[in-house]
């Protein structure tokens, strides 16, 4: 009852508590306590329970020892923008169904060019939303198995993909449909891209989600509970709600402390995203 009322959980969230553990905290030990309802389950939360059972704590542990931006890796990922030496690299943790995902990526990549050129690095990392969001996950192994060959057949893949999301499946959202074409996609822009079409096509049956699941992991020790999910040199930005004009005052911050002088603000910020239509991959 404490903990529900404390932490304003919803009558129709029921909370699980987990059995009493020895702490770092003197005099305290710690439970685990996850709220569950009908459609979402949290991850665990960690209390803290007085010895005397008089007292009840909750608080967050952060390690701030290593430099954020070596936390979050953009290693052995397609990139766009600036080298790999760019003083600001800009990791989005990504749900290729995820239409919140889809609107930042039509207008963040031609926002962040156009403004920084080569001074800022963007990299994706998977992060599909498999509760909710079917084929996700195949369209996430399928582009993967497509970077390992060929970053740029990756890059149009992606932009393609992210545009016409609504689409696959059909009108009756069939999963396996959308499974079926996010295949063809990905062996037609292999073919574009003149990679290992043999090679390409083993990746795509084999459907091995070991590197997904791990980006899966690594973004939720990071925190990440949905998407899109950015992070600017280390800094956490959650894209899908916020106008660009503060994700430029993030990057501008990330240069300053870079050394670097960033770029004069444009005429005319962007208040909102604005949608592109790519055409078919490779066009």
């Amino acid at each position: 009852m404490l903990i529900r009322s404390r932490s304003s959980v919803p009558a129709n969230y029921q909370i699980e508590i987990g059995p009493r553990t020895r702490s770092d905290v003197p005099g305290f030990d710690a439970i685990s306590v996850t709220f569950a309802s009908d459609e979402h389950t949290s991850k665990p939360m960690t209390f803290l329970l007085s010895t005397d059972g008089k007292t009840l704590a909750q608080f967050n542990k952060y390690d701030i020892s290593d430099d954020p931006k070596q936390l979050i890796s953009d290693a052995g990922r397609p990139a766009r923008g600036g080298p790999a030496n760019a003083p600001v690299v800009v990791v989005g943790f990504d749900d290729l169904e995820c239409p919140y995902c889809a609107k930042m990526h039509a207008e963040m990549f031609p926002a962040l060019t156009e403004r920084y050129k080569n001074q800022v690095r963007v990299v994706y990392k998977d992060f599909p939303l498999v509760q909710i969001h079917p084929w996700a996950m195949r369209g996430a192994v399928d582009v993967d198995c497509l970077a390992a060959q060929s970053p740029a057949g990756y890059w149009n893949l992606v932009d393609y993909i992210h545009a016409h999301a609504a689409e696959m499946g059909g009108p009756d959202r069939s999963v396996a449909k959308a499974n079926e074409t996010l295949d063809s996609l990905t062996r037609e822009e292999g073919k574009r891209q003149k990679v290992d079409a043999a090679k390409l096509d083993a990746c795509i049956a084999k459907q091995d989600q070991t590197a997904v699941l791990a980006s899966m992991k690594l973004g939720e020790d990071l925190g990440v509970d949905s998407t899109p999910m950015l992070f600017v040199n280390g800094e956490k930005f959650t894209g899908g709600a916020l106008p660009m004009k503060y994700m430029y005052k993030m990057i501008d911050k990330a240069l300053i402390a870079a050394g670097q002088t960033p770029p004069p603000p444009p005429a005319d910020e962007p208040t909102q995203a604005s949608p592109a239509a790519p055409a078919k991959p490779g066009n």
